[in-house]
């Protein structure tokens, strides 16, 4: 079969590229998918630049979320058959046409998503939602500032901060971009090129947001810091500026706000039962339609690279899927 191969750890992804490989058999508790869509998500290129905290000895194949058809069942898998329509998250291996997958980490297919809208879903969404409700506390009234709001994980956010009921700020450095993410649903965009923590204060009364949604890091969390309300909640989601920010500690002393760091997958390792509780909330809101996955671009397999570039760009509003 043909896959995005890993080869060897290289900053600018030459050491990944596309090969044929033998197709894998599931073991006990694994599933075989034939892959139908696949995301790209920001943690996939940062697997092959060894940047991310996941650290996989090469040669590996990234790809975090997928959906696609059951090809084969492993030894003691049960409730699904061969050939059903499934979707749901790994830590690597969607960027081929073959898959394994923990069978804990699958779920039916929604029958109102598409492949490629079930495979843009279970990341993006499951960080919104570890975030916003476990970490961040957001409550209907709130205020939430997302950053990188244009962005899978970002749009992800914006989305369901309104499904919670908060009043949304989005972010972002492209004003056709803001205006996407306006349509979308956000109550108010800012462009980061000329500042927000002033328009921010200005939107709040002086007062700040009262949850701040994260992704980017370096100047966009140093300036969060002067816009954020007192009990504030700062939530550090990832740090695709390239800078990982540090914070005086006398800031949040005298503007007794929290920053409060967000891995939605190993929160759900550490608390299984509420990683169970999270996992059904956001697709029972998918297969509710109470959610919406947005896709900017699909690419075939061949071109898997263009998309991790696309990311790196900033050219994406939503997800970029790749169709093996």
């Amino acid at each position: 079969m043909k896959a995005l191969l890993c080869h060897t750890i290289t900053d600018d992804l030459s050491g990944t590229g596309l090969a044929d490989i033998d197709v894998p058999a599931p073991g006990p508790g694994e599933v075989l998918i034939r892959v139908r869509a696949a995301s790209v998500n920001f943690p996939d290129i940062l697997l092959c630049q060894g940047k991310y905290q996941l650290k996989l000895e090469p040669p590996f194949t990234p790809g975090m979320d997928m959906a696609g058809e059951i090809a084969a069942l492993g030894e003691g898998v049960t409730g699904f058959t061969v050939g059903e329509a499934v979707c749901g998250g790994a830590r690597f291996g969607g960027f081929a046409e073959y898959a394994l997958v923990s069978a804990r980490g699958l779920q039916p297919k929604p029958a109102n998503l598409s492949f490629e809208a079930a495979a843009s879903y279970s990341a993006a969404y499951l960080t919104a939602y570890v975030a916003l409700v476990r970490r961040g506390r957001l409550q209907s009234g709130d205020t939430l500032l997302v950053h990188g709001a244009s962005g899978g994980v970002g749009l992800a956010a914006v989305d369901v901060g309104k499904l919670l009921g908060a009043r949304v700020i989005a972010t972002g450095g492209n004003d056709a971009k803001l205006e996407q993410v306006r349509a979308y649903g956000a109550d108010h965009v800012i462009n980061t090129r000329d500042g927000f923590r002033e328009p921010v204060k200005a939107l709040t009364g002086g007062r700040g947001a009262d949850v701040v949604f994260d992704p980017v890091g370096g100047d966009v969390f140093d300036e969060s810091v002067r816009c954020i309300a007192f009990e504030g909640r700062l939530l550090v989601i990832g740090f695709t500026s390239g800078r990982i920010a540090t914070v005086p500690t006398n800031m949040p002393l005298i503007k007794g706000f929290s920053v409060v760091g967000v891995r939605a997958g190993e929160y759900g390792r550490q608390f299984p039962d509420r990683g169970a509780e999270n996992v059904k909330q956001i697709w029972d809101w998918a297969r509710q339609g109470k959610t919406r996955p947005h896709i900017h671009a699909q690419l075939p397999l061949e071109q898997t690279l263009e998309g991790f570039r696309m990311l790196q760009n900033r050219e994406v509003v939503g997800k970029v899927v790749i169709t093996p």
